[in-house]
């Protein structure tokens, strides 16, 4: 199920390549103001927003409705998945993992070491540095569980915001995209430091250009919880969160059930893979570690319980899941925030879904789509082979909260630290 090349990246200077060295090509369970309640922005008028159709193919709510959808008529037209895929979730998901064109593009990482002394890998694309301005948009994106810079989807997004004239970072976890381990400790649903550092780092190295980030599954849910905990003091100014699972306990139940097997046993050995290559960091590591495990784990719940719910003092893994979910963290977003879900998602069910707090929260937006798999959404005009339905419709809400941004510029600190940087060119 799961199409796996291992390399390895030193954590100095050397060559790399990052479509000969994808870790895992599987699939990935991957404005007005910079924080703002609806209060603080002006919104369109009543007027305008009742002129705005949606296609009834979509299921869309939010509190931020009438702000936010005059500028998406991607959404006036019907959801078309591709007739030969539309019919199976499963079929779609599979499809989209395998056989969706991969753009080649040249990138330079950029490995930032976190407080811990850990390291995450920051995949630039080559040479922008020279051909944009500083002020130019940055875009932070986060792939879904055991993905990286090398995942098509990731890929895509990628090139449509470069030509659009934005400055894109690929953020690779640890251990993800060939980034480099170097302390017992992965990622994990529940961690939100290595994302406040990065997103501190890119922020104080572009201190004149709005930040924005796009997140998929595993990433989604970490985006969502970042934002929820940084509420008003969060420096990004827009996000878009796709195939989010929101709720971790509902995921998991459904993860273990039918074909869905099938994903978890792919992710396992991702994930597995991904821990062997570094077994001699969690040596001897005592407590209620279980490394035997967490390296033959044949579901992503026995490896979480072996290693991660321990690496970050839960209990249990029910009660990791339960306080890792971003359902939770809706509420207190304070951020311009998209989330674009598939009700036939086999992978983040449509239940879990927190559809009352997006309603109640005037900076949200939630769109649902009637097919689309998990991370496949093999629609539109570029399907089969080419760019998800929903990379248009990230692009029109991004672009639209950085004209606004441009109309009405805030003053906004960034606070910034000086980490250790090691460069490595891609």
């Amino acid at each position: 199920m799961a199409r796996s090349v291992v390399g390895s990246l030193p954590l100095f200077s050397g060559p790399y390549n990052a479509n000969n060295n994808a870790l895992i090509k599987p699939l990935h369970l991957s404005f007005s103001a910079r924080h703002v309640t609806s209060s603080a922005v002006a919104t369109m008028p009543p007027a305008a927003a009742a002129t705005t159709t949606t296609h009834p193919s979509f299921e869309i709510l939010g509190g931020a409705r009438d702000r936010f959808l005059p500028a998406l008529s991607h959404l006036s037209r019907p959801y078309r998945p591709f007739p030969l895929l539309a019919g199976n979730r499963h079929l779609e998901t599979i499809f989209a993992a395998f056989f969706r064109s991969v753009p080649n593009v040249r990138l330079q990482r950029e490995c930032l070491r976190t407080h811990d002394g850990g390291a995450v890998a920051l995949d630039w694309v080559s040479g922008d540095d020279r051909r944009l301005p500083p002020d130019s948009p940055v875009l932070i994106l986060l792939p879904g569980l055991t993905g990286g810079s090398e995942d098509a989807y990731v890929r895509h997004m990628l090139v449509r915001a470069r030509s659009k004239g934005w400055r894109v970072v690929v953020f690779n976890s640890r251990g993800c995209g060939d980034s480099p381990v170097t302390t017992p400790q992965f990622y994990s649903a529940s961690f939100l430091g290595d994302m406040r550092e990065v997103v501190s780092h890119v922020t104080a190295r572009y201190p004149n250009a709005n930040v924005y980030a796009v997140g998929w599954s595993l990433g989604a849910n970490i985006l969502v919880r970042y934002l929820g905990q940084e509420s008003h003091n969060c420096p990004l100014s827009g996000a878009v969160s796709l195939c989010n699972p929101f709720n971790l306990v509902v995921a998991d139940e459904d993860f273990r059930k039918g074909f869905n097997i099938i994903y978890d046993k792919a992710l396992s050995k991702a994930l597995c893979k991904i821990f062997k290559k570094h077994a001699l960091l969690f040596e001897d590591l005592g407590r209620e570690y279980n490394i035997p495990m967490a390296a033959n784990a044949k579901s992503v719940r026995e490896f979480d319980d072996g290693l991660t719910r321990v690496s970050f003092g839960f209990k249990s893994v029910d009660e990791y899941y339960s306080n890792s979910s971003s359902s939770d963290s809706i509420k207190h977003v304070k951020t311009p925030l998209l989330c674009i879900q598939a009700a036939n998602d086999p992978i983040a069910p449509n239940r879990g879904i927190p559809r009352e707090d997006i309603k109640e929260n005037p900076n949200c937006l939630l769109v649902v789509t009637p097919n689309g798999g998990h991370l496949g959404w093999v629609a539109g005009d570029e399907s089969p082979l080419g760019a998800p339905w929903t990379d248009p419709l990230v692009m029109d809400f991004i672009q639209y909260l950085e004209r606004e941004e441009v109309k009405a510029p805030e003053t906004c600190s960034n606070p910034g630290s000086k980490e250790a940087l090691y460069h490595l060119e891609v």
